[in-house]
């Protein structure tokens, strides 16, 4: 049977919780594979992988590797994914099997009438277990629903809304014509994977399905303030292959639409990148120089490109003032986005 979905499942340490995970993915049965791909684990992972495999060999592939960190794992589950569309489920989330079903059976339909978009997007859910509470993210203002659809459909986002990780399922042999490859031993590269790939997608659907299920309450997610602001430096290495991704001069090359929208990115992970790096109560000096270097840096490669984001975009909110004053405003702010988005 062809495989409609790879799954990749990319794992460190996740022992006590992967397998949630992957019980919801094999709901989708033989139409899906899903690629457990162990990162070099010290616990029970590899065993629980293997176990897996042994249990669902026509589904279920367990991959071993020395430690690479995340943007490895999707790598190589990209390098083997033998589905029809891609998409990577965090071993510490899972998926709603409801949503799942209408998804398989969308696909199903839509390969029997020949015509396949590049990406489905669907909702994601904060799941924050801890408040036995969820807040769901939806699109339905800024896609058309349950309709093909190109960039010049999409509808402005605000500084709030982006798509995530969480959120996209990519055509398999689209995303690796995009030739995207994430660095490896570094966080935050769910930013470039719905980043690069996108010029490449012209064709979207979306649902408005509660799909994936985002797990939110561990001390040592990279996604807390604690560690984001810690992680400064892995922020403005992101954000630099972001930047040079595509060129300005590129970006005009491309529809309005998807311009709009890769600008916007652009904006919101640069204004957060200044607010980590300035946010941070240690390591002044060196944060202060990281930041002018990034800064150099794009002016050098692409003139334009630094005066958009410079001047024209969030951080010129900040950038004229001294590295202190930028630390406090941005925490502030960052303390107002996550209040407002209840992602805390």
């Amino acid at each position: 049977m062809e495989k409609l979905i790879t799954f990749a499942v990319p794992c460190y340490n996740s022992a006590a919780y992967m397998q949630r995970c992957i019980d919801t993915l094999l709901a989708a049965g033989e139409e899906a594979e899903i690629i457990i791909v162990n990162d070099g684990s010290v616990d029970e992972t590899a065993a629980i992988a293997d176990a897996y495999a042994a249990q669902y060999p026509t589904i279920v592939r367990a991959v071993h590797k020395p430690n690479g960190g995340h943007g490895s794992g999707v790598n190589k589950g990209a390098e083997l994914a033998q589905g029809l569309y891609y998409k990577v489920v965090d071993s510490d989330d899972w998926l709603d099997t409801d949503a799942l079903a209408a998804l398989l059976a969308k696909i199903r339909e839509h390969r029997a009438s020949g015509q396949l978009p590049d990406m489905y997007i669907a909702n994601y859910v904060y799941e924050k277990l801890h408040e036995n509470s969820r807040v769901v993210r939806r699109y339905t203002h800024n896609f058309p629903v349950d309709t093909f659809f190109g960039w010049d459909s999409v509808r402005p986002f605000r500084f709030s809304e982006a798509l995530l990780m969480h959120s996209v399922l990519y055509r398999t042999d689209r995303l690796r014509a995009s030739g995207t490859v994430l660095p490896e031993h570094t966080f935050y590269v769910d930013n470039i994977y719905c980043y690069k790939p996108l010029p490449y997608m012209q064709t979207m659907y979306y649902m408005d399905i509660d799909l994936y299920r985002y797990f939110i309450g561990r001390d040592d997610q990279s996604v807390s303030a604690a560690n984001i602001v810690k992680r400064y430096e892995q922020q403005i290495r992101v954000m630099k292959e972001m930047l040079f991704a595509y060129s300005w001069e590129q970006l005009q090359g491309f529809s309005k639409g998807l311009r709009r929208y890769l600008l916007h990115d652009l904006n919101v992970i640069m204004t957060l990148t200044v607010m980590f790096t300035t946010g941070g109560k240690d390591e002044i000096d060196r944060r202060k120089r990281a930041l002018q270097e990034l800064w150099s840096t794009l002016r050098a490669w692409d003139e334009k490109m630094y005066r958009f984001l410079r001047y024209r975009s969030y951080p010129a909110l900040v950038n004229w003032m001294p590295f202190r004053w930028q630390g406090e405003v941005t925490t502030l702010g960052y303390r107002f986005y996550r209040r407002k988005l209840k992602c805390s």
